[in-house]
């Protein structure tokens, strides 16, 4: 299959590209600048010239594939509403060019605000939250009716990893490094599920090779993981204490990020994996903290 690829040269895109090329697809990756082409040749994939607010380019790669898998977000969390409706209107403008050759496309969306408090299901409906107002799969459902065959792949909100560069992990420990401390807020036992991205990589490939369209899949390797306990592994590779914070509080040490830090978010993936025969094999959230990966190097 020849697979157009938005988000190509990004941290999961990247995986993504080397899986479908390593089980024999044909990349088309969407690419903004010289650097990112030439990390396309290397990985032994075809340049498309363009990004994601290029609407003609987004019409001529989909066009040119048998498939579009759209990993592509512009992670610019100052005009979140904004690049939220640059997401929007790339999957819209793909799904037409694929509604009349019946041709599958993968969106991306998160676990994360699914259903908070409870454990979040793939059959459960992602709500439209306006404080987070990403909308992908309201948009797949929308070119769905064109006769496109959609399904979402929802991310952890901690897809890990080494080069995981602006992930939350590393902003907690931005956070932690700055203030000498690293917190969790109140017993810090709300939770939070992860993936590592090689296997988010896999499950975008079968998700592909395998779509039922309407469909949600959970790239949740691990189902809950306490914040505490993630700020005890940030804590103990930077040496610094590990704290419980106040809610009243959490808002001054943690800025904008203060509502993900509270968030309690469990996810299953057990009806993705059983779907789709997706075993995640990779290294837990834990251990790549544990090993340094994202403290090893000074910012």
């Amino acid at each position: 299959m020849r697979v157009f690829v938005t988000g190509a040269t990004g941290f999961v895109g990247t995986a993504i590209v080397q899986e479908l090329i390593n089980n024999g697809h044909q990349v088309l990756g969407l690419a903004r600048s010289e650097t990112s082409a030439q990390k396309l040749i290397d990985a032994g994939a075809e340049v498309h010239r363009g990004d994601l607010e290029d609407l003609d380019s987004l019409r001529s790669g989909a066009a040119a594939a048998d498939g579009v898998i759209h990993a592509g977000f512009i992670h610019d969390f100052t005009r979140f509403a904004e690049v939220c409706k640059v997401d929007q209107t790339a999957i819209a403008t793909i799904g037409e060019v694929l509604a009349s050759a019946n041709r599958p496309l993968i969106v991306t969306s998160g676990t994360a605000l699914v259903s908070p408090g409870k454990l979040a299901t793939e059959d459960t409906r992602s709500p439209y939250n306006p404080a987070w107002p990403r909308a992908s799969e309201q948009a797949a459902d929308s070119v769905a009716k064109l006769g496109v065959r959609t399904a979402a792949i929802r991310l952890s909100p901690s897809v890990h990893g080494e080069d995981d560069k602006h992930g939350f992990i590393p902003i907690l420990v931005n956070i932690a490094r700055e203030k000498g401390i690293s917190a969790y807020i109140g017993d810090g036992l709300n939770r939070w599920n992860a993936v590592h991205r090689l296997d988010a990589a896999r499950l975008y490939r079968l998700a592909l090779e395998n779509i039922t369209a309407g469909t949600c899949f959970h790239a949740a390797a691990e189902e809950a993981i306490t914040v505490k306990a993630i700020a005890g592994a940030i804590g103990k590779q930077l040496n610094i204490p590990v704290v419980s914070i106040t809610p009243e509080a959490a808002a001054e040490h943690f800025g904008w990020f203060s509502q993900m830090a509270a968030i309690d978010c469990p996810a299953s993936s057990k009806w993705t994996q059983e779907q789709l025969k997706w075993q995640p094999a990779q290294a837990t959230l834990l251990t790549d903290i544990e090993n340094g990966i994202y403290t090893q190097n000074k910012p």
